[in-house]
């Protein structure tokens, strides 16, 4: 990743410091302008799972895993904020309010393999246009260690114009921990890029509600 460090911590101090008194932790985020691509073509369809190395525990995902047995007490056990058996899918096939209530509540979904096209069928079309795509469980998963990572994951997606743009911390993490998570959203997308650097039109960081501070490509 071809930023120099420096630069970046420069740009997240300065965000901070234009954030403004909120009465909430505010979210810091990343935006990335891209040029020289066409995102109507494959190429330039990027959308990535990346797993940061840090999440405050108040901004971490909420995980919804579709699982019986053995696998589903795991999950429980694990603290996952949901775990539905496919009788419980499947009794909501006909309540479009429902689904939509729970492809919007939960960020990521952890599902059994033989219930992935149960899954398609009935959630596929709210959870497809969000960008949230089943995580498939084979029988032996660890289903614990998946949930501690899709905790901290982001998806991250251009749709239909070349900018991406990504929640990376809070404005209470330390400005080396939120440095760490945008150098590993920065190293993700260059390897995604045809050219790496050179597709990269600016960086920007802010919080929330504050004003952007550009950082120097």
């Amino acid at each position: 990743m071809s930023i120099n460090p420096q630069t970046l911590l420069n740009a997240i101090k300065e965000a901070k410091e234009k954030a403004g008194e909120r009465k909430f932790n505010q979210s810091v985020e990343l935006i990335i302008n891209l040029r020289d691509i066409d995102v109507k073509k494959p190429e330039g369809r990027i959308q990535e799972a990346i797993e940061l190395p840090y999440m405050p525990e108040e901004k971490q995902n909420k995980i919804c895993v579709i699982a019986s047995g053995e696998l589903a007490l795991r999950a429980k056990k694990a603290g996952a904020d949901l775990v539905m058996d496919r009788a419980e899918l499947e009794a909501m096939a006909q309540d479009k309010k429902r689904q939509r209530e729970l492809a919007q509540k939960y960020n990521f979904f952890l599902v059994e393999a033989p219930s992935m096209p149960l899954v398609g069928r009935i959630l596929g079309k709210f959870l497809g246009p969000r960008g949230k795509m089943p995580v498939p469980l084979p029988p032996t998963a660890r289903v614990e260690e998946l949930i501690k990572k899709y905790r901290r994951t982001i998806i991250i997606r251009l749709r239909g114009q070349p900018v991406l743009q990504c929640r990376v911390g809070t404005e209470k993490m330390k400005d080396e921990e939120i440095l760490e998570n945008i150098q590993t959203v920065l190293r993700t997308i260059e390897s995604k890029l045809k050219r790496g650097i050179k597709n990269i039109q600016s960086i920007y960081i802010k919080t929330a509600m504050g004003k952007p501070s550009e950082v120097k490509v």
